[in-house]
């Protein structure tokens, strides 16, 4: 698999992750984006052995869109604080099951992970951790919502997890919507903003889910009046 790769320099790649492709190895042995990116930067640069990537932030293996990697080990450990402290932007567009009753607004829940289960739910009481995010309605079409999403903070499956918890499951969940078909997960990573870890200067990415299926018809309705 070769990496679509939107910037590159000596410290940092940006690619786009398609979606149901691992972030990083696991146990299915798939093609995931941290191998292919090694082995892009390897054969581009004649590097011998196995080249340096650092893996700062995940996105689940059903969601697609913008990552970034570090290709030193100074890099590596600057993002991460980014990542850490929220200093770093997160956008998301997703396709909702319904219509929202408010269209824009934070949603708040304290989450517990199931490490074993690999899954994650809302607590109760002072269990848990907080999870926020902000969203925004861009269209309604055919009993489904397009949202923009921007994290506040950076849970496992949060997005998921919180919007199935409102009653507005993203479209494809198979495992936090009811009675969702097999298809494609409508998450997708859009936006991204750091600081360059040795620039410091602001930079902002983009990128749009592919303009096929679903996906193609919610922002088509999206760019018509």
């Amino acid at each position: 698999m070769k990496p679509n790769i939107l910037y590159e320099d000596n410290h940092i790649i940006v690619a786009v992750k398609p979606q149901n492709v691992p972030s990083m190895p696991d146990a299915s042995g798939d093609m995931d984006m941290l191998t292919a990116v090694k082995s892009y930067v390897k054969e581009k640069y004649g590097k011998p052995g196995e080249a340096f990537i650092g893996l700062v932030h995940r996105l689940d293996r059903p969601t697609g869109g913008l990552m970034v990697f570090a290709r030193t080990s100074k890099a590596a450990a600057r993002l991460s604080k980014q990542f850490s402290e929220k200093t770093a932007v997160k956008e998301y567009l997703a396709v909702l099951r319904g219509s929202l009753p408010e269209k824009e607004g934070v949603l708040t829940s304290r989450l517990v992970k199931d490490e074993e289960e690999n899954i994650t739910r809302v607590a109760g009481g002072e269990e848990g951790k907080t999870a926020q995010l902000e969203y925004k309605v861009l269209r309604e079409k055919e009993g489904m919502t397009l949202v923009r999403i921007r994290l506040l903070t950076g849970r496992g499956h949060q997005i998921r997890v919180q919007f199935a918890e409102t009653g507005h499951p993203v479209v494809g969940d198979m495992k936090y919507g009811k009675n969702e078909k097999k298809g494609n997960l409508m998450l997708w990573a859009s936006h991204l903003e750091i600081e360059h870890p040795t620039k410091k200067e602001r930079m902002a990415f983009t990128s749009e889910p592919p303009d096929s299926g679903l996906w193609g018809e919610m922002i088509t309705a999206l760019s018509c009046p």
